[in-house]
């Protein structure tokens, strides 16, 4: 039970990843008003997922865990959108900032001697 609130949160992420970028190669000829409805309505199901996540979430995690969790799920989330949905190459700047999320995951997790 301790990984379906991470689970929802990719899930979650999914949804919002294509609603911020989704439109730049589905709707680029359509008026931005447009855009942003149809992108608004992408983001409801995001916190349809995102919302219960979160508050499942912090009977296992702190806050500030899971907003670490939060963000390398978002970089991981993103590099397969970017790659596979908009045909992007991801450059070796993008990989040192996903080790740097790694490495605040880590501290974030760790357990400190008392």
């Amino acid at each position: 039970m301790r990984f379906l609130p991470v689970i929802m949160l990719c899930l979650s992420n999914v949804f919002m990843t294509y609603a911020w970028y989704g439109h730049l190669k589905d709707m680029r000829s359509k008026p931005l008003l447009f855009a942003i409805i149809i992108s608004w309505g992408v983001a409801f199901f995001e916190y349809c997922l995102q919302v219960p996540a979160n508050r499942m979430g912090m009977g296992f995690f702190s806050l500030p865990q899971l907003k670490v969790i939060q963000e390398v799920v978002t970089m991981g989330i993103f590099a397969v959108f970017c790659v596979t949905y908009m045909r992007q190459e991801l450059s070796w700047n993008y990989l040192w900032a996903s080790l740097c999320l790694v490495g605040a995951a880590f501290f974030m997790f760790r357990q400190l001697p008392r």
